[in-house]
């Protein structure tokens, strides 16, 4: 199984978009600031994540979500919950 993820940083409003075969062990390396492009991202979060069943598929959806209409669709998908951290 592998893992198409997305962390999102309120304090400069980025996401990062990535993909791995263990999830729980990924997200834990960004928040350990292992990560060298997330440790740039200050109190980055895992936001959104797909499952797929073949590597190749994860990476070409990994490819599209970096793309401007990608984080298009994930700020209106995710929209609901960067309006609730943007009040916090």
């Amino acid at each position: 199984m592998y893992f198409v993820y997305v962390l999102y940083s309120k304090s400069i409003d980025k996401f990062y978009i990535g993909f791995t075969n263990n999830l729980k062990r990924r997200v834990s390396e960004h928040k350990s600031k292992n990560v060298y492009t997330s440790k740039r991202m200050p109190g980055c979060k895992l936001v959104y994540y797909e499952a797929s069943l073949f590597k190749k598929d994860a990476q070409r959806r990994e490819k599209q979500l970096k793309t401007g209409f990608g984080r298009s669709y994930l700020r209106k998908r995710i929209k609901d919950y960067i309006a609730d951290v943007a009040q916090w």
